[in-house]
């Protein structure tokens, strides 16, 4: 991989309030040379896949329960990482016929309490990606989501959400770094994954974030827009996939809710005949 570089023919995503970001553009990750593996499903269930209530699925709106993918017996063979750079994963290398996608929230600007009861009820399995000056004004509403028993996770996405390849090595460092020693602070520990803003970085962001002990930066290859999918590549979900969303209000969602857009992001899984996975059991 040419670090920095996204693949070629990957989407610009305008999405708007990307935080306090100037640039409102995401993009989508770039390829990564997918491994071949087949690994056997065990049938127990991590945390992240307990069954929820058996009308959970009726009061937000979705026409059938979810369906969710047991912790595999072992963990995909992912490319492997360059010495002294942090690992790039931009979809899982499951087999073709593992129809298991996964789900990524970025920012942290919307703190909706109903989101929470969703996320609960649901046992949504979600890897949060929070930036420091967006989500830091309510931090517990992270805590409680990150404790629902479904599983989900609180990860780095820099303290201010720049542009991480305009910026000098030292400048990178200082916002991963930074951003690692806040949630440690807030949380308890050092998260082990980053995602960069906009999908953007270089060879210093990977070096910067292995230094701040940072082991993969996770990017996507699907984004969930207001009501549809956008996809890098072709129109419909590939095993795999990490799903790119937002923490997001009305006022960034053309008056959607944050549980509105979940569930039409729910009801296009569902419809694809996908399952969810929790994307730690996989890396």
């Amino acid at each position: 991989m040419t670090a920095g570089t996204l693949a070629a023919g990957a989407l610009a995503l305008s999405l708007t309030g990307c935080g306090n970001s100037v640039d409102p553009i995401e993009r989508l990750g770039r390829k990564t040379t997918e491994a071949q593996q087949s690994p056997t499903a065990t049938p127990s269930r991590s945390a992240a896949t307990a069954t929820p209530g058996d009308e959970a699925y009726r009061k937000w709106g979705l026409k059938s329960p979810l369906e969710f993918a047991p912790k595999p017996a072992q963990k995909p063979a992912l490319p492997p990482a360059t010495p002294d750079k942090a690992q790039v994963v931009d979809r899982i290398p499951v087999p073709p016929t593992d129809k298991v996608v996964f789900l990524t929230f970025d920012d942290g600007a919307e703190k909706d309490p109903e989101f929470l009861k969703m996320a609960a009820d649901l046992k949504l399995p979600i890897s949060m990606f929070l930036t420091d000056n967006i989500a830091s004004s309510d931090y517990g509403h992270f805590e409680k989501l990150r404790d629902n028993g479904s599983g989900s996770t609180i990860n780095n996405h820099t303290l201010t959400h720049p542009n991480l390849r305009t910026l000098p090595f030292a400048a990178q460092k200082k916002e991963i770094c930074g951003q690692q020693e806040r949630l440690e602070k807030r949380f308890g520990t050092k998260p082990a994954r980053f995602r960069p803003p906009y999908g953007n970085y270089n060879d210093d962001t990977l070096k910067a974030a292995a230094e701040c002990g940072i082991s993969q930066v996770v990017l996507w290859r699907v984004s969930m827009q207001i009501n549809n999918f956008q996809y890098a590549e072709g129109s419909a979900l590939k095993p795999g996939d990490i799903i790119l969303a937002h923490f997001r209000g009305p006022s960034e969602l053309k008056g959607s809710t944050e549980i509105q857009m979940t569930t039409r992001m729910l009801q296009r899984i569902q419809e694809q005949g996908y399952r969810i996975g929790r994307l730690e059991d996989y890396l």
